[in-house]
């Protein structure tokens, strides 16, 4: 009984100790970063620009919408809350109907989703809204763009993104991830020295890729590309090429990560 007990707490302990590793390699985002700095501008329209701070009900899955014209960024953080900022910006013939139009725009956060709602864009009126969102680590996401980027922070667990025209930037994420954008490249880092749960799938049809990889790390990392140079600044061995696509094997191995585009080059590089 004794030594069943010993076991379970050795057990416990190691559990605790590799959650606690993974953990520490996520960073605490407090910093606010989305203002109105930088505006939009059309040609021969007025624009305006305002931002929004709301809070959401904490869950463990969140769903993010960035709309027609909008980015999302998702940001883990130590706090046991959501906080929502919204950069509102909209562009109409006089300034009075671009900040009227503002007034319009809906931020909803109920339940797990996230989505801006406003009047229908027409003419030289017209609005976006971008997303900055700070959340527990362990959240789930998935975040969807048409002309915006992605980025994805800090976080843990089921997490997908989709982006049609914009970057996605993915840094220190653990869990089960994928997903791809179509036009825009890839920026990945990866942290720790494995991927902490099941596997990351990143795919972009025509733009470049960039993952940075620890040292130390263990992975099987598959690449490639259909029309580009795959480039890797570190020795690997190769152990399936097909034209400019491989797999390695990196340390001990592990799940799999596999990041790849069609039209564009790949790098991979050792994190600094």
């Amino acid at each position: 009984m004794k030594s069943a007990y010993l076991r379970y707490a050795l057990a416990t302990a190691c559990l605790t100790m590799i959650g606690a590793t993974a953990g520490a390699q996520m960073k605490d985002n407090a910093e606010k970063e989305l203002n109105c700095s930088h505006r939009w501008h059309n040609d021969g329209s007025e624009s305006y620009c305002e931002m929004k701070e709301l809070s959401a009900p904490v869950t463990g899955h969140l769903s993010v919408d960035g709309g027609t014209n909008g980015g999302a960024a998702v940001r883990g953080w130590n706090r046991n809350e959501i906080l929502v900022r919204a950069q509102i910006q909209t562009w109409a013939v006089t300034d009075s109907e671009a900040k009227a139009l503002a007034g319009q725009i809906r931020i909803e956060t109920a339940g797990s989703r996230i989505q801006a709602t406003g009047p229908r864009s027409e003419g030289k009126a017209g609005w976006g809204v971008s997303f900055e969102i700070f959340v527990p680590h362990r959240t789930g996401v998935s975040a969807k763009t048409h002309n915006g980027g992605v980025s994805l922070s800090d976080l843990r667990g089921e997490i997908e993104f989709e982006a049609l025209n914009g970057g996605v930037s993915l840094k220190r994420l653990a869990g089960a991830v994928h997903g791809r954008t179509t036009n825009g490249g890839l920026n990945i880092e990866l942290a720790g020295d494995r991927w902490d749960g099941d596997r990351l799938e990143a795919a972009t049809t025509n733009g470049g890729v960039h993952l940075e990889v620890p040292s130390d790390y263990s992975a099987r990392l598959e690449t490639g590309t259909v029309n580009g140079e795959v480039r890797v600044d570190f020795p690997v061995t190769v152990r399936r090429e097909i034209g400019r696509n491989f797999a390695t094997t990196l340390g001990k191995g592990g799940p799999t990560v596999r990041v790849t585009t069609t039209n564009g080059g790949v790098r991979i590089s050792r994190k600094s």
